[in-house]
This record gives C-alpha cells, sequence and structure tokens, in this order.
C-alpha cells in the first residue's frame, strides 16, 4: 500500500467514517472509494476531492525541507524565521512572546 493509500485510510478511520460515507461526502461511490484506497491511481482532481471529504489538503513539499516539515508536524522542531511555532495534531499556533498584539484590547479590569 502507497503512502497516500495508507494516508486516506488512516485519515478515514481517525474521522470515524466508513468507506460507504465517502458517497455523500465527495460523490464518490463505495467501490471507487475502495479501490482508490487500496490501489487505485487517481488522477489529481479526484485527489483533491477525496482530501476535501475528509478535511485534507494536498502540498507539495521540496525534498530537502521534507524532514522539517515531518519534524514540526510530529512537534518536535520549531519553525525558524522569527517565529515560534508550535504543532498540537493540525492546529498551528503562534507561542505568546511572538505576539506583541496580544492583550492590547483586553480590559484591565479583571
Amino acid at each position: 500500500m502507497s503512502k497516500i493509500h495508507k494516508q486516506l485510510k488512516e485519515r478515514r478511520k481517525a474521522l470515524g467514517l466508513k468507506q460507504e460515507d465517502m458517497i455523500l461526502r465527495v460523490g464518490m461511490p463505495r467501490q471507487q472509494y475502495q479501490r482508490l484506497e487500496s490501489k487505485g491511481n487517481p488522477r489529481l482532481d479526484t485527489l483533491e476531492l477525496v482530501a476535501k471529504g475528509l478535511k485534507m489538503e494536498l502540498m507539495l513539499i521540496p525534498q530537502d525541507k521534507l524532514r522539517d516539515v515531518e519534524d514540526f508536524l510530529a512537534g518536535k522542531k520549531e519553525m525558524g524565521g522569527g517565529f515560534k511555532l508550535t504543532a498540537t495534531g493540525t492546529d498551528i499556533q503562534r507561542s505568546p512572546e511572538d505576539d506583541p498584539w496580544s492583550g492590547l484590547l483586553e480590559d484591565g479590569d479583571d
């Protein structure tokens, strides 16, 4: 099973969906989706449609940056460039010390 097939299957299961549920999500018959998850070679537009139905994004990552991206998503690395970012699941947040606007509009009545 290819990496993409495995990711699609894992994501579907993580969302608590069955292959039959993809009919409603993306308008794809279960058998077609089953083929896609197991061995299919999807067209790009099909893959984009399925990704959207699974609340995912397709992304091309330069090979020389792949390890950094994987480490970041696993929470093992912070991104540089003046920003300290932390990854929690799929949410990305700025760290408080890098947000000079934090608390600026809050009332001091607490």
